[in-house]
């Protein structure tokens, strides 16, 4: 159904939405895999960009950061001055990522109550598939989490929350700190971040522990709406219905419980291994 909506998406050209600025894309690599695509897809969009890539390679609009985790890539965004002074709109996109429907998240910005705008992951095989069937129709409600694949914010938003403390999940950290500072936050499920994900249940077990424990760490550095705390306070208990739903739902409900475990032993790292996607 997912992939159904994707292709028909309307392509409309960046420049045409009316009273909303190009945003500046800021890509980030871990390494240098998916760098040629992620440029040649950017320049067909007709977008300014730097790629902060953790692998030294040389070739223009690409600088190397070493690779500590995405929060401090952000960070160093900042630190560094690449981002453009009269830039009014940054779009923060991971380098394995293809777009679909950009234009539609763009105009969520004529809104000026807006702060930030992101899209929905497009897997299209592993244990995901089912996970996001669930959890989109949950999130359009309530803003439980972001997507980072593809995020547009305001850049007067972004110096308001930058510096962010060590996180693993670094998007909804920045959600979180937008909705604590007044802004509205829209989930675009009409645009598209087609990605790979895990393949097998277990994979997906490390997975879901790296965010849900990262998740945490981002509630404990914020003041998100109540109902959001109130859901996580009792997460580890709604996640047994990802057991009844069968399948890999046994091992998406275990990733749920340990990255839960982890945070209330201590965990309150930025770093991690993509072994999950081995």
């Amino acid at each position: 159904m997912i992939r159904k909506r994707a292709a028909e998406v309307q392509k409309i050209t960046v420049g045409k939405v009316p009273n909303v600025t190009v945003p500046f894309f800021v890509v980030l690599a871990r390494d240098r895999s998916y760098v040629s695509e992620k440029v040649a897809e950017l320049e067909r969009l007709g977008v300014p960009f730097i790629v902060v890539c953790g692998e030294n390679i040389r070739r223009p609009h690409v600088v190397y950061r070493a690779p500590i985790g995405k929060y401090d890539a952000i960070n160093f965004v900042l630190q560094a001055n690449l981002i453009p002074k009269d830039v009014k709109i940054v779009a923060f996109n991971d380098v394995d990522t293809k777009i679909t429907g950009f234009t539609s998240m763009l105009q969520q910005f004529a809104d000026p109550k807006v702060g930030i705008a992101y899209a929905t992951e497009l897997v299209k095989a592993g244990p995901q598939r089912n996970f996001f069937a669930v959890f989109n129709p949950i999130r359009k409600l309530f803003p439980l989490a972001a997507s980072g694949e593809l995020m547009l914010m305001r850049t007067k938003l972004l110096r308001q929350i930058l510096p962010l403390q060590p996180c693993k999940s670094e998007d909804t950290l920045i959600m979180f700190k937008a909705l604590e500072l007044g802004n509205k936050v829209v989930f675009c499920d009409d645009c598209f971040a087609e990605t790979e994900r895990t393949k097998t249940g277990p994979k997906e077990e490390l997975y879901k522990r790296k965010t849900v424990a990262g998740i945490y760490q981002a509630l404990s550095f914020t003041n998100p709406p109540p109902m959001v705390r109130l859901l996580y306070t009792i997460l580890p208990i709604l996640s047994v219905v990802f057991v009844v739903m069968g399948g890999n739902g046994y091992y998406t409900f275990r990733g749920i419980l340990l990255g839960f475990m982890d945070f209330r032993r201590g965990d309150r790292s930025g770093t991690w291994k993509t072994t999950y996607m081995d």
